[in-house]
C-alpha cells in the first residue's frame, strides 16, 4: 500500500534558513512568475540584502522531502529604500488630481515577495503565507506592488487580494526601469479572520 503524500508544512524562515533555501527560493519565484533564468543572480543579491532590513521576515510551504514549494518575505518600509522613493513619487503625482493617500506611507509592513509555484497554485498555500506573514508584522498597515499585466491574466493572486481587502493605492505605477505598469494595494493590519465557511 501507497504511502499518502505528506501535507505541506508553513514554516518561518530565520535569515540563515532563507539564505540556505535561497536558490530554491529564487526558483520557485522565477517559475511562479515566467521569468527567465538569468534573473537569479541579480534577485539573489537583492534578497539577501533585504533580509537584513528592519522588521525582515519570512515564510515558506515545505512539500515532500522538504522541496519548497511558496515563500513569502517582507520588512517595514520607510524612506530611503528604493520602493518607498518610487511609490512616493506615484503617490505624489496623485495630488494634482485630488487624491491623497500619502497617509499610506506611514508606519506599513512591505510585503516585498509572495510566490507559488505553479505546481502547488490552487490549493490555499498563498492565502496562509499572507496569514503568517503579515500576523504580528509590527505595522498598522500593508502595502505590496503587483504587475498589472502579464503573461497570464491577473488571476489567483489578485482575487486573494480582493477577498483579504486590499484597496488600490496607485493604478498603472511605472516604476523606473521597469516598462510594465504595477497596481500598488493596500490594506489595514490584522488582516481580517478566515472565513471557514469558503469551500
Amino acid at each position: 500500500m501507497t504511502a499518502a503524500p505528506a501535507q505541506p508544512r508553513l514554516v518561518g524562515l530565520s535569515r540563515s534558513e532563507f539564505a540556505d533555501r535561497l536558490g530554491d527560493a529564487i526558483d520557485v519565484y522565477i517559475t511562479a512568475m515566467g521569468y527567465p533564468r538569468g534573473t537569479a543572480k541579480q534577485r539573489r543579491t537583492l534578497w539577501l540584502e533585504h533580509s537584513y532590513r528592519p522588521g525582515w521576515r519570512a515564510v515558506a510551504w515545505l512539500g515532500e522531502r522538504d522541496r519548497l514549494l511558496a515563500v513569502s518575505y517582507g520588512y517595514w518600509g520607510g524612506p530611503g529604500q528604493w520602493w518607498f522613493d518610487e511609490v512616493r513619487r506615484g503617490l505624489r503625482s496623485l495630488r494634482g488630481s485630488g487624491t491623497d493617500n500619502s497617509d499610506w506611507l506611514a508606519d506599513y509592513f512591505e510585503l516585498t515577495e509572495l510566490h507559488v509555484h505553479p505546481d502547488a497554485q490552487g490549493s490555499g498555500l498563498g492565502e496562509g503565507l499572507l496569514r503568517a506573514l503579515l500576523d504580528g508584522a509590527g505595522r498598522s498597515r500593508v502595502l505590496l506592488s503587483t504587475p498589472e499585466h502579464g503573461p497570464q491574466p491577473p488571476g489567483r493572486a489578485w482575487r486573494l487580494y480582493r477577498r483579504l481587502g486590499f484597496s488600490d493605492v496607485l493604478r498603472e505605477h511605472l516604476f523606473t526601469g521597469d516598462p510594465r505598469p504595477f497596481a500598488v494595494l493596500g490594506r489595514e493590519l490584522p488582516l481580517p479572520a478566515p472565513d471557514h465557511r469558503r469551500s
